[in-house]
């Protein structure tokens, strides 16, 4: 955008450029022209009385002298001809057809015009001037006067027109890119603060400062609506995180009357007791999960480093679950002074926690850590491509895992830690079967 205004402004600058300076040029080299007209006619015309005089009184011996001088002083070539066509004086080098002026001076009309003087010729201007009064011609005046003063007085006039209307481009071009960067400053703080709200830094807003009115005007109404959005995912946030935190008391409470209630039941209601009790746990653990979620979005994740000699402790507490379960878990972490942010430690217990729900027994899951990913890889059933990239969201469920405990919010909390320590979190199909959960740190840390 930036480079199209100034184009357009350029474009804009040089033809006014042009049509101050071509029409000065062209001026100019007009006016030089008329002057060595003017100047040369009165040379031509002095010499046409000297012929006048010369015939009258049948003696050219002044007008051979002057002619003679005038030629070498000057570098021109006279002619001075009779009514019939004969060279009375001859001097100089007269290079040029001579018939159209001859005809025309005897005619009684003197020279009027020139070829317009530039630079590039022409190098020599032929004058024809009538010898005698009225009808009594008697002879013509022909002066071929060359151009060289003309053509270097027009050749400097030129050249200091061209060299202003490069030094007023240059500063004009300068002024175009200023007022191209003034224009689109607000644009680009606008591109600027959407990029960061798209990062996550919602807190990000346009600084309306510089610019023209209607797009800092821009830039107010988008930061107020920036300020609305925030607001409103505030609220949700904040609704989210206070109605999870207020129904895990209820919650807990209804489970302890449920359990108080099991000595009083009846055999034959046993089994609608034991299932009320399992949808009572299954609605505890959404809404923890909804209180995650809702800290995790709010920002309310320590971004401390740990080691991974601390975060080994972590993974060794799976080893117990993974056993009970028939499963083998390996652990991989690499040098022990290595550091990873501690939400690393959160997204592994999500994966490892997923993992023992969907890995048949017998199955193996493997922890490595290495140039800054940290990867889960299980070789149970996996999932196909397209489902993947939903697995992210919240309360997704895979068709064929519908059975399986879980409040579908477990991958979702995992994002949203990934995004909030700079990393990046995303799901890889295993070799030859199962699943890969692939935490990306944003930069290598140090020791890493």
């Amino acid at each position: 955008m930036r480079h199209r205004l100034v184009v357009t402004f350029t474009t804009l600058i040089v033809l006014m450029i042009a049509a101050l300076a071509v029409p000065l040029g062209v001026a100019y080299a007009s006016h030089r022209t008329n002057r060595l007209l003017l100047d040369r006619r009165a040379d031509a015309t002095r010499f046409a009385e000297l012929a006048d005089q010369a015939a009258r009184e049948g003696d050219r011996t002044a007008l051979t002298a002057e002619v003679t001088r005038y030629a070498e002083l000057y570098g021109a070539a006279i002619q001075v001809k009779s009514r019939d066509g004969t060279n009375l004086v001859d001097a100089g080098d007269m290079s040029v057809a001579t018939a159209p002026g001859v005809r025309l001076a005897l005619s009684g009309q003197t020279t009027e015009d020139l070829p317009t003087i530039s630079p590039f010729g022409p190098d020599q201007v032929l004058i024809a001037e009538p010898a005698g009064r009225d009808a009594q011609l008697s002879g013509v005046v022909l002066l071929l006067a060359p151009t060289t003063q003309a053509r270097a007085d027009v050749s400097l006039v030129w050249a200091g027109l061209a060299l202003g209307a490069l030094v007023a481009l240059g500063y004009s071009v300068l002024a175009a890119r200023g007022l191209a960067r003034w224009i689109l400053r607000p644009v680009t703080e606008l591109d600027r603060t959407t990029q960061a709200i798209a990062e996550g830094h919602l807190d990000a807003r346009a600084n309306p400062g510089v610019g023209p009115t209607e797009l800092r005007r821009l830039e107010e109404r988008f930061n107020a609506m920036a300020d609305a959005v925030s607001t409103t995912l505030d609220r949700q946030r904040a609704f989210v995180a206070d109605a999870s935190h207020e129904l895990r008391t209820p919650l807990t409470v209804l489970s302890l009357r449920l359990e108080n209630l099991e000595p009083h039941l009846k055999d034959e209601g046993s089994m609608e007791f034991e299932e009320a009790l399992a949808e009572v746990d299954r609605l505890a653990g959404l809404v923890e999960d909804l209180l995650a979620l809702a800290r995790v979005e709010a920002g309310a994740v320590t971004q401390q480093l740990d080691t991974v000699t601390a975060l080994e402790p972590r993974l060794a507490g799976w080893r117990e679950v993974y056993s009970a379960k028939n499963l083998t878990l390996d652990v991989d972490l690499g040098r022990d002074d290595a550091t990873v942010p501690e939400a690393a430690a959160r997204v592994a217990d999500i994966a490892l926690d997923n993992a023992q729900k969907f890995v048949p027994p017998g199955g193996t899951v493997t922890v490595t850590l290495e140039d800054g990913v940290l990867r889960i890889a299980d070789d149970g059933p996996g999932l196909p491509e397209e489902e993947r990239g939903q697995a992210l969201g919240r309360f997704w469920r895979a068709g064929t895992h519908a059975n399986v405990p879980g409040s579908g919010l477990g991958l979702a909390i995992a994002a949203e830690l990934a995004r909030a320590c700079g990393a990046t979190l995303s799901l890889e199909a295993n070799r030859p079967r199962g699943l890969v959960v692939e935490l990306r740190l944003a930069q290598p840390y140090p020791d890493l």
